[in-house]
């Protein structure tokens, strides 16, 4: 079954006009809602019908909901897609994912009678999952672009996480759960990590206390999970929890199933440092798609053929890492997009067929932007995204077209909205979008020799100099521009990033560990999260970025690629010096 969409009197099949579902989530998605309260339960439900292997599942039209269905589908369900009310009224079991805006979910389910066909069915206990966003909307009201109300099933109000609290928003990677009460479905996962992404929360209180079946710490206890009957939420992603997140979706669509338990490695307690594998993927001189791996972003062999450094299949690599217990996997398309971003099939396969077998999230970059067509026409970045949400990804990283950006934002101080960054982020909300920076290092004698944020660097430079500052770069590192690492992070930041990439292009290659002068300088400056990328060429570098600077995350390709230091190792580091992380 296809995924269908909402419009504002009826629903449009996503097989049909691709272009007017992308109008419809531009139209959606505007800066202030105003909505009525929730219906009465008026609606009664029909009698149950349909195939017992068909899950339901209410997709409402934004973001990746690729990930779910595929995990559906990995455990033999089947699905049949929401088309109308009585589809909700008719569900055996019903699952409501949300990616996105709080206030354009409820604007669709509102002005299509979902709302109250919502209610009523959770009304009558009947089987019920909603993830994320779909936890979200079961309370009062959110204050995201709101205040906006919701279904008013939960008491209270739906709040952003406050940076002031210790913590960086987005709240995004592996954290624990305390179990509350008999949750079901959260049997034996109180001692394991699940994934969130998110940047509005719930808190427990007297009023809510019987709904509650979980709470996370971040900075506050939230509620993580609830659970009343057959109803169930949770705030984070089972879909993206690897098999721990299999385990729970099995336990809510097939009940009376029984599967091997994992054996408890170790308890997880807090939030985990995230260990991410990157498949850098271009077209080698034979016109195939290949893993390949640069030295300062040279990617050729320094062979008489010069031939692309080829280390693997992108899917089959994927798969291994997901094995392996990678966190994350980004895929950098670093020759891709050039003419036609909408035309790169290959790599939107590529999505798909990883997004089928690996339940971690999954983020894909390289030249997302707007563009024009040989035929002039236009496609905005916005639709570009979509596509690869579409097809699996999880998260954006846009480089580039950030910097051009934050240089316009710099220098006029206004925010257009019209950039890539801010479009993608205020449809799919900033958790979605990844900036990446390519910085070089300047030395300098002096730390006002110029107008950029210079540090003291731990190690002098070649000439013996004590300061350097950061020069982005774009086009694959080609291009030096007016602008520091650290003037771009703020911007990027203030214009909706959710989270930053933070390459060292002196380091790339080189193995010699991260940077951690520019780690550290920018982790600092930020309240979003920093992954750290560039240099790692032992367990020990994972270790010493997670020590001495903010990182949320560590990245590396090539040790990974070359089979040099396996994934499970530097995690097995990294408990020895007790850094948390997911096992």
């Amino acid at each position: 079954m296809e995924a269908a969409t909402f419009g504002s009197s009826q629903f449009t099949n996503i097989s049909g006009s691709m272009v007017s579902r992308r109008r419809l989530l531009l139209k959606l998605h505007r800066n202030s809602i105003t909505f009525k309260s929730p219906p009465k339960f008026s609606v009664r439900a029909s009698a149950v019908g349909g195939d017992d292997s068909a899950v339901t599942l209410l997709d409402y039209g934004a973001g990746n909901v690729q990930s779910i269905r595929n995990a559906i589908r990995y455990l033999g369900l089947d699905i049949k897609d929401v088309e109308t009310p009585e589809d909700i009224l008719n569900a055996k079991r019903l699952i409501v994912p949300g990616v996105g805006a709080f206030a354009a979910m409820m604007d669709v389910l509102n002005n299509n009678g979902m709302a109250e066909a919502l209610c009523t069915y959770i009304e009558n206990d009947r089987p019920f999952l909603g993830i994320c966003l779909g936890l979200q909307l079961l309370f009062e009201s959110s204050e995201e672009n709101g205040p906006v109300r919701g279904l008013g099933l939960i008491p209270g109000v739906v709040g952003r996480f406050d940076p002031l609290n210790g913590c960086r928003v987005p709240h995004i990677g592996w954290n624990a759960l305390q179990i509350k009460k008999d949750s079901v479905i959260l049997d034996d996962i109180a001692n394991r990590h699940v994934y969130f992404v998110h940047s509005y929360r719930a808190v427990p209180s007297e009023e809510n206390k019987d709904w509650v079946s979980s709470t996370c710490n971040y900075g506050i206890d939230f509620i993580s999970s609830v659970r009343r009957g057959n109803v169930h939420a949770v705030q984070f992603h089972p879909e993206k929890s690897g098999d721990v997140g299999l385990s729970i979706l099995r336990k809510f669509l097939l009940p009376n199933s029984s599967v091997a338990k994992k054996p408890l490695e170790r308890k997880a307690t807090k939030l985990a440092k995230r260990v991410i594998a990157c498949l850098d993927v271009r077209t080698n001189d034979n016109g195939d798609l290949v893993v390949t791996k640069g030295d300062q972003y040279d990617v050729r062999e320094q062979t008489k053929d010069n031939e692309v450094r080829n280390l693997g299949k992108p899917v089959e690599l994927a798969g291994q890492y997901y094995l392996d217990g990678a966190d994350e996997v980004s895929f950098l398309n670093i020759t891709g997009f050039r003419d036609f971003p909408l035309g790169d099939l290959p790599m939107l396969q590529i999505l798909k067929h990883t997004s089928e077998n690996v339940f971690v999230p999954l983020t894909v970059g390289g030249g997302i932007r707007d563009f024009t067509d040989g035929n002039g026409r236009y496609y905005s970045s916005l639709e570009v995204a979509s596509e690869y949400f579409r097809s699996g990804a999880d998260k954006i990283s846009i480089g580039s077209d950030a910097v051009y950006a934050a240089e316009e934002y710099l220098k006029t101080g206004v925010k257009t909205g019209k950039s890539s960054l801010e479009q993608i982020s205020r449809v799919y909300g900033n958790q979605a979008v990844v900036v990446s920076i390519d910085p070089r290092r300047q030395y300098l004698t002096s730390e006002d020799e110029v107008g950029f944020k210079a540090v003291k660097l731990e190690n002098l430079g070649p000439n013996g100099e004590e300061y350097a500052w950061y020069q982005c770069t774009v086009n694959g590192g080609r291009e030096g521009r007016p602008i520091g690492a650290y003037e771009l992070a703020k911007a990027v930041e203030e214009l909706g990033a959710g989270e930053i990439l933070l390459n060292c292009i002196d380091c790339d290659g080189q193995g010699k560990g991260f940077d951690i002068d520019l780690i550290k300088l920018i982790s600092d400056a930020v309240s979003i999260p920093v992954i750290a990328s560039s240099g790692a060429g032992t367990a020990q570098h994972f270790s010493e970025v997670f020590e001495k600077t903010n990182a949320s995350a560590a990245l590396a390709a090539g040790i990974f690629h070359r089979k040099e230091v396996p994934i499970e190792s530097v995690k097995e580091h990294l408990l020895k010096q007790g850094i948390e992380v997911r096992m």
